[in-house]
């Protein structure tokens, strides 16, 4: 279930891929059953694609690994854990809008300002105002 730009995670892998990463990784606790991870999909798909290079995604499905979840006492799914630094620095459950997740990651990760618009007149030198030596 994992989408473009964001990898599974496992048991035998989470400690390597998400507590060791140099980017912070937002994991998404999932199951196949679970009817609000299924809705919750599509919206870590845009998070994934909007900080692609800042924050790495990735998905771990509860069924197939329980020592990873029981680690940090996931008890509901979806959970979404942002992780920096090797430690947890955010946690949302449930199903919520992307504007949730934005907000949340904004205070971990500064997405890159927008490149600046260059006009012609811009572009062009301005002339040089002559020295006057007095």
């Amino acid at each position: 279930m994992a989408g473009q730009g964001i990898f599974e995670v496992t048991d035998a892998t989470f400690d390597r891929e998400v507590l060791q990463s140099e980017q912070p990784v937002l994991v998404d606790f999932w199951a196949a059953w679970c009817g609000p991870c299924k809705a919750l999909a599509p919206v870590v798909d845009q998070v994934a694609a909007q900080y692609a290079g800042q924050l790495k995604v990735a998905k771990m499905d509860v069924d197939r690994n329980a020592a990873t979840p029981m680690r940090y006492g996931i008890r509901g799914i979806p959970a979404l854990l942002l992780f920096k630094g090797g430690k947890v620095a955010d946690q949302i459950v449930g199903y919520v809008p992307k504007d949730t997740i934005d907000k949340s990651l904004s205070r971990f990760i500064t997405e890159p300002a927008a490149a600046p618009v260059v006009t012609e007149s811009a572009a062009k030198p301005a002339a040089a105002e002559p020295v006057v030596k007095a």
